[in-house]
């Protein structure tokens, strides 16, 4: 088994400060960790890989309060899977939406950026703006 990993070195290698970490225990984001006997945490491999989950849930827009009630839901152990199962498949859903929404915002900015350059080769050619791109200026 790997060596336990201290706070700092926990918060090195995630890119998540020691202060979030201790707020992510006490909200219940994470289960208590191990302590030395001088009781400073230490974070074993299965710790780790709970956190880069919670960061994966956090980065695609779960709430503080979601996450708490998934972490809840775990906590309970196997009879749960079907309720976190629910939980995940409902959260992939808005990012899916989410996703979707984004696309088409691209594909208008991607749409606006080949106006911007169609009329600016227009004026380098000709000198002027053709009346075209008048029409369909934003």
């Amino acid at each position: 088994m790997s060596k336990p990993l201290t706070i700092g070195q926990v918060a090195a290698s995630s890119g998540v400060s020691t202060h979030t970490l201790r707020y992510y225990e006490q909200a219940g984001l994470l289960r208590p960790v191990g302590r030395t006997d001088s009781g400073h945490r230490l974070y074993s491999p299965a710790d780790l890989d709970w956190l880069q989950f919670v960061m994966r849930l956090k980065a695609t827009g779960m709430s503080i309060a979601g996450m708490q009630a998934f972490a809840a839901l775990r906590a309970e152990g196997d009879a749960t899977f079907g309720a976190r199962r629910a939980m995940l498949e409902a959260h992939r859903d808005g990012v899916l939406a989410r996703i979707a929404g984004l696309q088409t915002s691209l594909a208008a900015i991607t749409d606006k950026i080949a106006y911007y350059e169609a009329a600016e080769r227009e004026v380098a050619s000709t000198g002027h703006i053709h009346n075209s791109f008048v029409k369909d200026s934003p």
